[in-house]
């Protein structure tokens, strides 16, 4: 429960809304409707919610524009999951941690440490590495040599910062992500299976003293400004040139960005997305959960990937696609359409089955005479 108190003028002040006062609350936390106490902004945001509203303990609740009950104080805002964010940062409490550097901790005499910084239990500072004003650093992150990170980052536990990387200000991560590690990258000394089944669509074997060779990744990541990624995220440094996050791109948990990757701008990638090697996506892309994107593909700005898509080649700007191989949504909707057709064709086909074989068997009977 947070410490902090507000009155119902303070909280629609705060979210620009308008308040309609039917009784008095100090309010310390906010709740759906049914978990909501006396002290609660209950948050209805939804018809169902609003419904509940009826059996809520709480004097106050935040609603969408134009809703307003006798029984109950609400606060009516246009965008009512806006005004839930700005609440809820209002409410929230960050994770604890020390000021100045830890005594578990290990600074590289070299590294350069901005004004105000937190450096936490068992952190490792290497050679080189340059750590911005007001950037925390929680329990057992690593941070590689010359690595750069920016003015007021939060990395949480667990976090791992390879060598050369560089990120921007105002960047979260989360607990466990893996900036820079290696690329997957490898050659072999004559064509691979991969390579003889693409030039000659199948696989002839015959490889079993085959020698795979790793190609080493001279490149890092380079990640901009307001970015935030996900618990155990992981995103790989590149081959030769670096691997790129633009600026305010928010990553979800287990992510798999491969190595050579350009990430645009104010994009969006869901959990359990997985893009290979060398792709290029474009600005406010948004990758929906478990989507798949081969290598050397690239997505246009203002484009929807849908959940679990399978994407195998490039498609331009503001393109909704889904389905394995993804095809344009409208054209895979046609297709499930034709799908549900062929199985009344089907059905039919089966009901006059019996039929078409007496007729068959009438003609081939003709042809004897």
């Amino acid at each position: 429960m947070s410490n902090k108190t507000y009155s119902q003028e303070d909280l629609a002040s705060l979210v620009k809304g308008i308040l309609s006062k039917v009784k008095d609350s100090n309010i310390n936390k906010v709740l759906p409707p049914l978990l909501a106490d006396e002290s609660t902004l209950a948050l209805a945001l939804g018809e169902k919610e609003i419904e509940d509203l009826k059996e809520t303990k709480a004097k106050c609740a935040l609603v969408p524009l134009g809703v307003n009950l006798p029984f109950i104080s609400t606060i009516e805002v246009e965008r009512p999951r806006l005004a839930m964010m700005t609440l809820l940062n209002v409410f929230y409490e960050g994770p604890d941690y020390n000021v100045g550097v830890h005594p578990t901790a290990v600074v590289h005499p070299e590294a350069k440490l901005g004004q105000n910084v937190s450096i936490g239990p068992n952190v490792v500072i290497s050679r080189g590495a340059e750590i911005g004003d007001n950037t925390k650093l929680l329990a057992n992150v690593y941070v590689g040599k010359f690595a750069k990170l920016g003015s007021d980052c939060l990395f949480h536990p667990g976090v791992n910062v390879g060598d050369f990387v560089k990120i921007g200000d105002r960047c979260i991560l989360h607990h466990g992500a893996s900036i820079g590690a290696d690329g997957f990258s490898f050659v072999t000394e004559t064509p691979d299976n991969i390579e003889t089944a693409r030039k000659e669509g199948e696989v002839k074997g015959g490889k079993e003293n085959q020698k795979i060779y790793k190609i080493p990744s001279l490149g890092s990541v380079e990640i901009g400004d307001d970015v935030e990624i996900g618990a155990n995220t992981t995103i790989d440094r590149g081959t030769i040139e670096n691997t790129t996050v633009g600026n305010q791109t928010k990553i979800d948990n287990l992510v798999m960005i491969g190595h050579n990757c350009k990430i645009g701008s104010a994009c969006m990638i869901v959990s359990q997305v997985g893009i290979a090697g060398s792709c290029k996506i474009g600005d406010r892309v948004v990758i929906a959960g478990q989507a798949g994107l081969k290598d050397h593909t690239d997505i246009g700005d203002d484009s929807i990937v849908l959940a679990q898509a399978g994407v195998t080649k490039s498609f331009p700007a503001k393109s909704v696609i889904m389905g394995a191989p993804a095809v344009y949504r409208k054209d895979f909707i046609k297709r499930m359409k034709y799908l549900a057709e062929a199985e009344v064709m089907v059905q039919k086909y089966k009901k006059y089955q019996h039929l078409l074989e007496d007729y068959e068997k009438f003609l081939n009977e003709d042809a004897k005479i």
